[in-house]
């Protein structure tokens, strides 16, 4: 059973992937955030395909906080996607606020050099 709270997120999720859309050049990137861990992937809409993908659970192995393993995160995928020659993409931040976990990740990918 979804919670008013998921039922939320999924109603401004909707909203936002009718806006964005993604490209071979210019991937969406998309966050999921789950309780223990963070994924993130480039996501070419027209094709279908994912480009690139990320978690905080095979990235980070020290013990350190969510947001820390976020930033690590954001920048490993920017250099996944630098080395696919991916340098621009479109945020998606999959109907969670921009804060905490999700702009550390957006941070860190900025940081490493994608665009967006």
């Amino acid at each position: 059973m979804a919670t008013k709270k998921d039922l939320r997120r999924l109603r401004i999720k909707r909203s936002i992937r009718s806006k964005i859309s993604g490209t071979a050049v210019i991937p969406r990137l998309s966050v999921f955030r789950s309780n223990k861990s963070i994924y993130a992937q480039l996501v070419d809409d027209v094709n279908g395909v994912t480009l690139a993908s990320v978690s905080s659970d095979k990235v980070v192995t020290e013990k350190i906080t969510k947001i820390e393993a976020s930033h690590i995160t954001g920048a490993e995928l920017a250099k996944t996607a630098i080395d696919k020659g991916i340098t621009q993409v479109v945020f998606d931040r999959n109907g969670y606020l921009y804060h905490g976990r999700v702009k550390s990740l957006a941070e860190g990918a900025r940081e490493a050099g994608l665009k967006f």
